[in-house]
């Protein structure tokens, strides 16, 4: 006589894995969601000081800032375009201060897929080196700068 066995999982073991699963992922997404937002991040924070150091470049070179970004020679900063490198953030430059003689503010924006960054919304650098950001969550993801 022969024992005949069936080999493979019942249903009940494939809920139970798939269960397991799900829970493991509703745990792991959201840290990874904060994860990918801080690592594009770097994206603005490296464009504001591009941005921070052309300002200063040009004050140096005309004694007053510029709110321009794009034009050239005495009438901006001659950046290729107010959006950064990789795209996640556009950057506005404000006069700060008494006038743009006296100082600038430029704030970076997140766009595509950084548009959901709720921890750090908005990037700010000013004329004086001060380092500010904007959160719409009750925690700061870590360090904004």
């Amino acid at each position: 006589m022969h024992k005949h066995r069936n080999f493979g999982f019942t249903l009940i073991e494939m809920v139970i894995v798939v269960a397991i699963i799900a829970i493991l992922s509703i745990v792991a997404y959201p840290s990874y969601a904060k994860h990918t937002y801080r690592s594009r991040r770097s994206d603005g924070q490296n464009f504001l000081m591009q941005v921070a150091s052309a300002e200063e470049r040009y004050y140096t070179n005309f004694n007053t800032y510029t709110t321009n970004l794009t034009g050239s020679g005495a009438t901006g900063l001659g950046m290729a375009a107010a959006t950064s490198s990789a795209g996640y953030y556009t950057v506005t430059v404000v006069a700060a201060g008494a006038g743009i003689g006296s100082g600038f503010s430029a704030t970076a924006t997140p766009q595509g897929l950084q548009a959901g960054d709720k921890w750090c919304a908005t990037l700010t650098i000013d004329s004086a080196g001060n380092k500010t950001s904007t959160s719409t969550a009750g925690d700061s993801n870590g360090s904004c700068w």
